[in-house]
């Protein structure tokens, strides 16, 4: 499995995902191109590799507002013109209200991390958020990482590779998908960092 984090406002890395969709699809080792762009459950598995954009967009029920198809979109195709599945990995919005109250989700990370995610949650809010908010937000976090690694550990075939495309922070090694990923999976987890680019 190769884990991508990037910095979503940067277009370089959206440049090297497709590459890398391009590259390994080229010499068939690409399994499948999983996503946080788009929630769990979402796949174009059933789709031919002629199927137009809007296809696409509406079998990952697409949020452009949320995510720019104009950035994604080429890495997407790329994928889809290779035959290979898209999966969206990312926790479905209405999951996210239980996980705030799932008080097993604070036993996913060991004490160390869990305070190290609790931190990086305030500093991704500019330290604005309640202390009330923090540990639900963070197991947002934990939630929404366990299910990257779900969706993408199912879509593992011997011999081939799943890329896992994300924000950089998912992709911490102690922290983020990496650490729900099964042990026995080969994992390459690889955080891009953009020149100017802010997350």
């Amino acid at each position: 499995m190769l884990l991508l984090g990037e910095q979503h406002d940067a277009p370089e890395h959206q440049a090297l995902q497709r590459e890398v969709v391009t590259a390994l699809a080229s010499r068939g080792q690409l399994a499948a191109l999983a996503l946080e762009m788009a929630e769990s459950g979402r796949s174009t598995a059933r789709l031919p590799a002629s199927a137009t954009e809007a296809q696409v967009q509406a079998a990952l029920a697409w949020s452009d507002k949320a995510w720019p198809w104009q950035a994604y979109g080429p890495v997407v195709m790329a994928a889809v013109r290779a035959g290979v599945p898209v999966l969206g990995a990312n926790l479905p919005r209405q999951r996210m209200k239980d996980a705030m109250t799932d008080v097993s989700l604070d036993v996913q990370l060991n004490e160390k991390a869990l305070a190290a995610q609790r931190e990086a949650v305030r500093d991704g809010h500019c330290g604005l958020l309640p202390d009330s908010q923090i540990a639900p937000m963070t197991r947002i976090q934990i939630a929404r990482e366990r299910e990257m690694a779900h969706t993408a550990a199912q879509a593992v075939v011997p011999a081939r590779t799943v890329l896992l495309v994300m924000g950089s922070a998912h992709a911490d090694k102690t922290l983020g998908v990496p650490q729900h990923l099964p042990t026995e999976l080969r994992v390459r987890s690889v955080g891009l960092v953009a020149g100017d680019a802010r997350r």
